[in-house]
């Protein structure tokens, strides 16, 4: 790493919020620029905060005043028009333009297992990863017209004590402490990625000011073989919940729930497999820290410490209790 300047276009999501405190641990000086509307996740002390509207041009030239920073890491950006105004306000202010792409644009269903960087970007079910892939198309344009210096990392499912990885979110929690039976799609035995954020977080970090990064795309997720059956087994022991499943094939689910297609046969229904040798070219000592059964209790414990974050959803608990009963 060479950066010593981050601007961070969010900073307080998901999967920002991590690469901001660990970049900032690293001795980047970090700067954040969103809406400020964001309290989960707070903004660590030492870091500088700049609010604008990241899709209102003039509010984002406003704010960001022509200055230059040796990285931006773009957690905000999913569709090609939003690209082309970050590239236009951001592009001319930095040496290195890190895009945060996603997995889920490989090919579904894989042909070849385990899933590299050269794995053909192809997926007919997510109109978001449609968004993503085209997005890299532009910006390898841009990268090879040399108008941009860019990075394209593609993480799988991150998560962090906020997330609970299964569709429903909490309330499916809330139904294995009640008992209630929950539905997974298959026999629940395909292979998943989960990657905690301070685990991606360290290996981004790793990719700003480095040149072999420049002009190339990096998987950053943790090597931890997982299955549903057990990501669901990992969530109920640490809730303290009896995990009851029902298994159900994906075109049966997405017939009676159509609102779970594009995450199922666009994501969650293939086999999740992964080849991280390149980023272990960058970061040789890099290593996923944090297993799911631990990053679970996390999760369990967050919500547990505030009754406000255990929310259940009346429809989602009634769209699961037809489709275990279906």
């Amino acid at each position: 790493m060479t950066s010593t300047s981050l601007l961070v276009i969010g900073g307080t999501g998901q999967i920002s919020a991590g690469v901001v405190r660990h970049a900032l641990s690293a001795g980047l000086a970090v700067t954040v620029v969103n809406r400020g509307s964001t309290s989960i996740r707070p903004v660590p002390a030492g870091v500088e905060r700049l609010t604008a509207d990241v899709r209102d041009e003039s509010s984002l030239t406003r704010v960001l005043g022509g200055r230059r920073f040796d990285a931006v890491a773009d957690f905000l950006t999913y569709t090609p028009d939003q690209l082309r105004l970050m590239l236009t306000v951001v592009g001319p202010l930095t040496d290195q333009y890190v895009f945060i792409g996603s997995a889920s644009t490989y090919q579904k269903p894989p042909a070849v297992l385990p899933i590299s960087e050269v794995t053909p970007l192809f997926n007919p079910w997510s109109a978001y990863a449609r968004d993503k892939i085209a997005c890299e198309r532009l910006l390898r344009d841009e990268h090879l017209a040399h108008r941009v210096r860019a990075t394209v990392v593609r993480p799988s499912h991150t998560y962090d004590q906020t997330h609970v990885p299964l569709i429903g979110g909490w309330t499916v929690i809330d139904r294995m402490r009640r008992g209630e039976p929950i539905v997974l799609h298959g026999d629940g035995s395909s292979m998943w990625a989960l990657t905690h954020a301070d685990d991606f977080a360290r290996a981004f970090v790793a990719l700003l000011g480095h040149p072999d990064a420049f002009g190339e795309a990096f998987n950053i997720m943790s090597p931890e073989l997982l299955t549903w059956n057990a990501i669901a087994s990992c969530l109920a022991d640490a809730a303290g919940g009896t995990l009851r499943v029902v298994h159900r094939t994906t075109r049966d689910l997405v017939r009676l729930a159509p609102e779970w297609d594009a995450d199922l046969r666009g994501d969650r229904s293939h086999p999740a497999l992964f080849d991280t040798t390149k980023i272990r070219a960058i970061a040789p000592d890099w290593e996923a820290r944090v297993p799911f059964a631990e990053g679970a209790r996390q999760i369990v414990s967050w919500h547990d410490a505030d009754p406000a974050r255990r929310t259940v959803d009346a429809d989602v608990d009634a769209l699961y209790s037809r489709l275990v009963s279906a």
